[in-house]
């Protein structure tokens, strides 16, 4: 346990040296919130349709996106273990006196925590400061907000969970970018990020609440926006902690899989 306390120690304390890069990142996602913002409301504009959500509620799901982007975007990946996979290095690996599994679960959830950590204070800070629609404002209650912050943590673990899956398949098709973009596709669509989740229609709709994606983003910052009530946000703490058991156990035993069919080729 010392052991991968250290290294998720160590790997956040290394994230956190890149402050510019951080505050680029940032910029350009406040770029994009702004993009986004522009394009619901010319869509809210223009239908008198009664939606499921409000155009604020939105706006405030939006700017939560790009604030907290690098916590559950699929695509943001760690090319040390792609190539410790994909050229044999894992060997070095699996010399040491640890589980591969929970030594590099450290490592991906550490990276994700300095860069979200660092990128999500300059958004929220300009968020609530502009003028009213495209503001960011505080939950209607404290109740909200605790939810809010543990659903988050649970999104974080659960996303971190999904990784270790594309890394894990890594070891059989040896190629980390099909990997990547398969499940990059999946997550950005099914949790919400092309098209907000309130918006699908109701067979599409349906099928994301069964998948684990949106239990990563969507559920956390709709339950901020006060678009889903306190009591949904209960029940679907438990369908979180659920998947993380699901997760854990099928990355676990993938990991254990794989690692037994490995074969190391060296001079």
């Amino acid at each position: 346990m010392i052991a991968y306390y250290s290294l998720f120690k160590i790997r956040l304390l290394h994230g956190f040296q890149y402050r510019t890069a951080a505050l680029a990142g940032a910029l350009t996602q406040f770029f994009w919130g702004f993009i986004y913002i522009m394009v619901y409301q010319a869509f809210y504009n223009s239908t008198s349709t009664p939606q499921p959500i409000t155009l604020h509620e939105l706006i405030e799901v939006l700017w939560l996106q790009q604030s907290f982007l690098a916590f559950f975007v699929l695509w943001l990946r760690d090319n040390e273990i792609i190539d410790h996979i994909t050229k044999g290095n894992i060997a070095y690996e699996l010399c040491r006196p640890i589980n591969l599994y929970s030594f590099w679960y450290a490592k991906l959830i550490a990276q994700r925590l300095s860069k979200g950590l660092l990128r999500f204070s300059p958004i929220l800070i300009i968020a609530f400061l502009l003028p009213y629609p495209y503001n960011l404002t505080l939950p209607d209650n404290l109740i909200s907000f605790i939810l809010f912050i543990i659903t988050l943590i649970l999104g974080l673990i659960i996303l971190v969970a999904i990784s270790m899956l594309m890394y894990i398949s890594i070891f059989y098709t040896m190629n980390g970018t099909g990997s990547l973009l398969i499940f990059s596709l999946m997550g950005e669509f099914f949790s919400g990020m092309n098209i907000p989740v309130p918006l699908m229609p109701h067979l599409l709709k349906t099928i994301v609440y069964i998948l684990p994606f949106r239990y990563c983003s969507d559920l956390p910052f709709r339950i901020y926006a006060g678009n889903i009530g306190n009591k949904e946000a209960l029940i679907s703490i438990i369908i979180q902690i659920t998947w993380i058991i699901i997760l854990f156990s099928i990355g676990k035993l993938g990991m254990k899989k794989a690692l037994k069919n490995i074969i190391v080729q060296g001079g």
